[in-house]
């Protein structure tokens, strides 16, 4: 293996020094006669050779300050000019997420997911309590989350909370309007006004 490596080298540099040194051919003898001189010399073109960074002269660049490339695909992130009209309170929206608790939730919908499809077991059981546990941390690891948020008002209305599980099938509908369970929703929320206007009647 070493001494194919060594031939190798060997002849690579000895093939790289036949192609760079003259041949003898082509250099011009002294002492040739005067008919020789009238005859054109024939030269060999040199090497086109690939240009190099560091041979690049400053004056052949123009006299324009340079510009990085990247500023030609830079995308412009300005807002459009009627969005003030357009969207009047949204820098109000902005302020008020930043600065309403300072506390901030993780995003983590697998887990919101994992906690909802637990809710699930623990509400075939009969289990309100702990459905309900669950179905909020899924709310808390993943804000609007419709099948949480219906799951819970489904919980709710079983523990006998009406005026909360009105509250999360409306939260529902918001997100959902058109959702898989929004007739139910809208079927549920009808039933529950209807209970507090008997009781309130009553």
């Amino acid at each position: 293996m070493r001494s194919l490596l060594l031939f190798t080298l060997g002849a690579s540099t000895l093939l790289f020094a036949q192609t760079s040194s003259p041949s003898p051919s082509s250099a011009p003898k002294q002492g040739s006669s005067s008919s020789d001189s009238s005859q054109p010399a024939t030269q060999s073109s040199p090497i086109a050779q690939p240009p190099r960074s560091d041979s690049v002269n400053i004056k052949d660049l123009g006299a324009e300050e340079g510009e990085s490339s990247s500023k030609d695909t830079q995308v412009d992130l300005s807002p459009p000019p009627d969005d003030d009209k357009a969207h009047p309170n949204s820098a109000n929206v902005l302020v008020d997420e930043e600065s309403s608790t300072g506390e901030e939730h993780p995003w983590d919908p697998h887990k919101a997911a994992k906690d909802i499809e637990v809710g699930d077991f623990y509400f075939k059981r009969k289990n309100y309590r702990a459905a309900e546990d669950r179905y909020r941390e899924a709310l808390y690891y993943k804000d609007n989350d419709a099948l949480a948020t219906y799951h819970l008002a489904i919980c709710l209305e079983k523990m006998d909370r009406p005026d909360e599980a009105l509250a999360q099938y409306e939260s529902y509908l918001k997100i959902l309007p058109h959702g898989p369970e929004a007739e139910n929703a809208k079927k549920a929320i009808e039933r529950l006004k209807s209970a507090s206007n008997t009781k309130a009647a009553k």
